[in-house]
């Protein structure tokens, strides 16, 4: 099993957890550190690195490939690498003082609590000495590794989200394509579904229940421009038309295959998502929300599977958005009281800004590079159906969750009330969305 089971797939994640990231941005204090850097590069850099990441199993062999060739490339420096770990391990053990010089984070959700912490030290300094040139990375790649003018991350690849379909299962009911709006995704689920006999569901055309898998509300977000937040940091989902609407879309969709119960019945049964028994890959599920890692997990889990991807379908009245999406991925930057920096820097600078370094990433997690060299290069060995993601990330209409002090907390509190939205216990949206405004403003505010 990977460790992308630990959450950086999930936009939502426990409430629990975000709360404890804010106890310990709470407790670290003093904002980013701004260091004090040498005027050129040292020619080489020697010492022990020690790199702490939340990767297991295959991509953790991955990552050790390319962390290999750093030290070929690097012959003064060891790199202790701790395989595995997760974000909230990782702070605690930087706010220990345990030597955490390169730090990688599966969220860009931590990068709010990163840098207000001072967690993660400023980059800006090493980045303008050695002229790294921040062009060659996407505009809404940039945003998300930078958190109130500092710069205390870079991007180490992309996840980009769209949509999954069985063609078999398509062409069977009579379709060629898949669906570009909501509506007609909605459309295409109920004739796709089918049933045992005592009415349960036997197969799915398409699961609207979020939190199954990849559903999230981050992942659809941008299918109605719906927006999280205000300029000055306020919470923009009662404000944002985006909300009501895409909730309104959902809930009709639950109605019309069944109800709550059938679904919840239906998920119950679910395969792990990151094993060979994933709904999607049995065919349990005709069309799903996914990264573009899954196309790794088909080919070693499924490879006979007969699928296609796309971006994922629109509103009605928002066609001009499609082909656009959700962007996340991993982030990494130098822990506080890092006792190599110049080592640190030199590692992550290679795993960010080298293109064969980012290519063999690449291929081998596929997921979409960040350095834009890499992501044009001949070298990349990718599926056909990959093509769909650095599609979706080149597109002006790539989007992503916006950096808070708060972290993932926002999206937590959408999360739980969408929860009592799509079961029926909550039926006055619009009262729902003004509670959830009302509650991501006191969490902001309590952060301080």
């Amino acid at each position: 099993m990977t460790s992308r089971i630990i959450g950086r797939r999930a936009a939502v994640t426990s409430a629990v957890a975000a709360l404890a990231t804010l106890g310990l941005a709470a407790c670290s204090g003093g904002g980013t550190a701004t260091p004090t850097v040498a005027a050129s590069a040292p020619p080489t850099v020697t010492g022990t690195v020690h790199f702490w990441h939340f990767f297991t199993d295959r991509e953790a062999a991955v990552i050790q490939g390319v962390v290999d060739d750093f030290q070929a490339a690097n012959p003064g420096v060891k790199v202790e690498v701790e395989s595995g770990q997760d974000d909230e391990k990782m702070r605690q053990a930087i706010s220990a003082g345990q030597p955490v010089d390169v730090g990688l984070s599966y969220s860009t959700d931590q990068v709010g609590p990163l840098c207000s912490s001072g967690d993660f030290i400023d980059l800006a300094p090493y980045i303008q000495r050695d002229g790294v040139d921040l062009n060659q990375i996407p505009d809404a790649v940039r945003g998300y590794t930078e958190y109130d003018g500092k710069r205390c991350t870079m991007p180490a690849l992309a996840d980009v989200y769209g949509l999954y379909y069985n063609k078999t299962l398509l062409s069977a009911a009579g379709y060629s394509e898949p669906p570009k709006t909501l509506d007609e995704l909605a459309d295409m689920a109920v004739k796709l579904t089918t049933f045992n006999k005592d009415g349960s569901i036997k197969t799915l055309g398409f699961m609207p229940l979020l939190g199954y898998y990849e559903n999230s509300e981050a992942h659809w977000a941008p299918a109605t421009g719906a927006k999280w937040l205000n300029d000055d940091g306020t919470s923009a989902v009662s404000s944002s038309p985006g909300w009501a609407e895409f909730f309104t879309w959902q809930k009709s969709v639950i109605d019309r295959l069944g109800g709550f119960k059938k679904l919840s019945d239906f998920q119950a049964a679910l395969g792990q998502e990151f094993s060979a028994q994933n709904d999607f890959q049995t065919g349990r599920v005709a069309m799903n929300v996914d990264g573009e890692y899954r196309t790794a997990f088909i080919a070693d889990q499924a490879p006979d599977l007969d699928y296609g991807t796309a971006p994922l379908p629109v509103g009605a009245d928002h066609t001009d958005l499609y082909g656009g999406g959700y962007v996340t991925g991993n982030i990494i930057g130098i822990g506080k009281g890092s006792k190599n920096p110049e080592a640190a820097w030199a590692l992550i600078k290679y795993l960010t800004t080298d293109t064969g370094a980012q290519v063999k990433l690449t291929n081998g997690l596929k997921n979409v590079p960040t350095w834009s060299p890499a992501l044009e290069s001949a070298d990349l060995k990718l599926p056909d159906q990959f093509k769909t993601f650095i599609d979706v990330f080149h597109d002006k209409n790539l989007v992503t969750t916006p950096p808070a002090k708060i972290g993932a907390e926002y999206q937590n509190i959408l999360g739980t009330h969408s929860q009592d939205w799509q079961s029926g216990k909550v039926t006055d949206l619009d009262a729902m969305l003004k509670k959830v405004d009302d509650e991501i403003n006191a969490a902001t505010q309590l952060a301080g």
